[in-house]
């Protein structure tokens, strides 16, 4: 969630925090109350129909303080007019703040969302394409949740798989500065330090399961999550594709928060999306670097 920089936005905000907390007094659990959630362009046109061409449906899950218009403001519209239907949520909201609750809990939205979006296009199943916590996450509802037979490909950017050994903080824009990190207020944040309970718990199981591909695209500027090969996953070459952008573009210097921004993952993400059913991206594929 950004954190405002105008009178008005900060007004909205406040609202918004209000309302929250009214409807907890009132008894209503605050991740429950009604809030807004804004989607990125391109995405949650709920009259969508996957193509021949591209038949999996994209769900984008944001990664830790973020929010999907946020986290997604130009991958989204540049799938969209690729051809793909786009779909984006929310989830995990603590006090307001967007993925910063237990990540199994937040898996556990994941699972009706993606039957909401099978439902809705008749696909059999959909690509998810996740950054950081929102790379990660998914392989919960894989391993744990039944959902490895709904999910044709997990492209995780930057993501969490085995936890950082440093600080997951907010940017400064992200944030309000009272919610605490790596406290009550960010069990997420907990979560994803390395040989955490619940990052023991997800990878007891392996790094995969059968069913879906898998694809890592990682930047050595990742000051997150690290160190950066933390994040890479173990598995078969014909159902994981783990790459580095510098490996692709050695002068691309994108940091953890701007890689869904960055035109070669963009360009990494494409090629994966496009591979044959079940197949993870072409380790082989040379993005344009410009």
């Amino acid at each position: 969630m950004p954190y405002p920089k105008t009178p008005a936005a900060f007004a909205t905000l406040a609202a918004a925090t209000l309302a929250l907390l009214g409807a907890s007094l009132m008894g209503v659990p605050a991740a429950q109350a009604d809030t807004i959630d804004v989607s990125p362009p391109g995405a949650n046109d709920w009259s969508c129909k996957p193509s021949a061409a591209h038949p999996y449906p994209v769900v984008l899950v944001p990664g830790t303080f973020e929010n999907m218009a946020k986290n997604w403001a130009t991958l989204s519209p540049a799938l969209k007019s690729q051809g793909y239907c786009v779909f984006a949520l929310n989830y995990g909201a603590t006090n307001g703040v967007d993925a910063t609750g237990p990540v199994a809990d937040s898996a556990r939205q994941l699972a009706p969302f993606v039957e909401k979006v099978l439902a809705s296009t008749g696909a059999r199943k959909v690509d998810l394409v996740g950054h950081s916590q929102g790379g990660m996450m998914p392989r919960y509802y894989l391993g744990f949740l039944g959902g490895a037979d709904k999910v044709n490909h997990l492209v995780g950017i930057a993501p969490s798989n085995h936890g950082t050994r440093g600080l997951i903080t907010p940017t400064p824009d992200a944030v309000p500065p009272a919610t605490s990190v790596g406290g009550s207020n960010c069990q997420a944040c907990a979560d994803q330090q390395a040989g955490s309970p619940f990052l023991t718990e997800l990878n007891s199981i392996g790094d995969t399961v059968p069913g879906p591909a898998y694809t890592v695209i990682s930047t050595t500027h990742d000051e997150v999550v690290t160190p950066y090969p933390s994040q890479f996953l173990a598995g078969p070459a014909q159902q994981v594709t783990n790459i580095t952008i510098q490996d692709k573009c050695p002068a691309d210097v994108i940091d953890h928060d701007q890689a869904p921004n960055d035109p070669v993952t963009q360009r990494l993400v494409s090629d994966a999306l496009g591979q044959p059913a079940g197949r993870p991206g072409n380790p082989a594929y040379q993005p344009s670097c410009v």
